[in-house]
């Protein structure tokens, strides 16, 4: 059953990651967007075909997510999900050296995660007062992402963030009972997410929005996986694998936080 949860974790990231670099593009082509007028960003983005389309295969990448969780650890599902930087990256145009070295690193990670599988423990239920601060430390966490880390790279460091403190919700809330208590909050999660990935790729290149959020949105739950959920590492050699998947993971988001050439700079501001 663990094959099968990683086999849909990749399709999920496929779908995802296609889904951002289509709304990327569409999105940095648009007027900017307004918090204050958000009605009519939203209807300006849905007339997009693309960005639409976009859109919507994130929403059934997301469906494949969350089963996915259901029937395998959340750190395993995540650290395959990373792989789906590789897919913003087909199609975007010559790299810099930054996003080259901040690609490699991830591939690195999703490699050494390959090597690192074996037998598995389950995961546990973890501490619902645990997993709920750590969505709360979450959102000031994203909070300071977009204040102190310039252009789109803030931007999407929050949307990264934010996705992640969800994807914990959700890993929760797929247990059923009283953990369904957690939609709401995971729900909030995603849509703050949503709003600043919008904005983030009005104000960068593709890899330093949607690739930084991706990186985020999958090694901080790689890290929850063992924090809140007690999925323990393998012993040996493979043990020593997943540590370093998730160090070449972070370090990967640290390569594409670096912020952009001048020319690459915004093409709209927030009014």
């Amino acid at each position: 059953m663990i094959a099968l949860g990683l086999a849909l974790a990749v399709v999920s990231a496929v779908a995802i990651n296609g889904g951002y670099a289509l709304q990327h593009a569409s999105a940095s082509a648009l007027p900017p967007l307004s918090l204050r007028q958000p009605l009519r960003s939203i209807v300006s983005l849905f007339r997009s075909g693309r960005w639409s389309f976009g859109f919507f295969a994130g929403i059934g990448g997301w469906v494949f997510y969350v089963v996915a969780l259901r029937i395998a650890p959340l750190s395993l599902v995540q650290a395959a999900s990373a792989g789906g930087i590789g897919v913003l990256a087909i199609g975007g145009g010559r790299l810099r050296p930054a996003e080259r070295i901040g690609i490699g690193a991830a591939l690195t990670g999703l490699l050494l995660l390959g090597l690192s599988l074996g037998s598995h423990p389950g995961t546990g239920r973890g501490s619902a007062a645990a997993i709920g601060a750590w969505m709360l430390v979450s959102l000031g966490a994203a909070a300071g992402a977009a204040k102190l880390v310039p252009g789109g790279a803030g931007l999407g460091t929050a949307a990264g963030v934010l996705y992640a403190a969800g994807d914990v919700g959700t890993k929760a809330a797929v247990m059923g009972g009283a953990r369904l208590l957690f939609v709401p909050a995971l729900l909030a999660c995603h849509t703050l997410a949503f709003v600043c990935m919008q904005l983030a790729f009005q104000r960068g290149g593709r890899l330093s929005t949607a690739g930084l959020a991706v990186l985020w949105m999958n090694a901080l739950p790689i890290l929850a996986g063992t924090v809140l959920y007690a999925e323990a590492l393998p012993d040996g050699w493979r043990g020593a694998a997943r540590v370093a998947a998730f160090v070449f993971v972070l370090a990967g988001a640290v390569a594409l936080s670096k912020r952009e050439p001048p020319a690459l700079e915004p093409v709209g501001a927030v009014a």
